[in-house]
């Protein structure tokens, strides 16, 4: 008779969930106003210490300036027992060339370009996502399952 063995669940290493954190573009933004929880899907660019997005005028956006404490979470999901899973948390921040750090902004603009070509120009295929975010990462950690 064979035996069953069960998956085995093991916390990332720091470099493992920053490696899992840079492969993947698509994640969802937990946020809270009051007694509300929402969360919605992004994409996004990661460059080790900010997650970089674009977005537009909306209720996200207003609740993220009132309350700037954020969860962000990827996945890696082949099946129910083979995954792996990161969750930052951190702080959002409006990016802005004319205020704040330019660097910050001309870095987010030349990794969200590469991203997707055409981005801030004509070639736009997004054009009503004309506000740069940033969310700097204070902790990150992950989860993995294996069989």
């Amino acid at each position: 008779m064979a035996t069953v063995t069960g998956p085995i669940f093991r916390d990332l290493t720091l470099e493992e969930a920053h490696a899992l954190l840079a492969s993947k573009n698509v994640g969802r933004l937990a946020f809270t106003m009051h007694d509300r929880v929402d969360i919605e899907p992004i994409g996004y660019v990661s460059d080790g210490e900010w997650l970089f997005g674009r977005t537009s005028k909306g209720a996200k956006l207003s609740t993220l300036l009132h309350h700037p404490w954020c969860a962000f979470e990827t996945d890696d999901v082949q099946d129910l027992f083979e995954w792996s899973s990161v969750v930052v948390k951190g702080t959002f921040y409006l990016l802005d060339p004319e205020i704040g750090s330019t660097d910050t902004y001309q870095r987010a603009e030349r990794l969200l370009t590469n991203l997707v070509p055409g981005t801030f120009s004509v070639h736009d295929p997004v054009p009503q996502r004309n506000i740069v975010f940033g969310i700097y990462i204070r902790e990150i950690s992950g989860k993995a399952s294996r069989r």
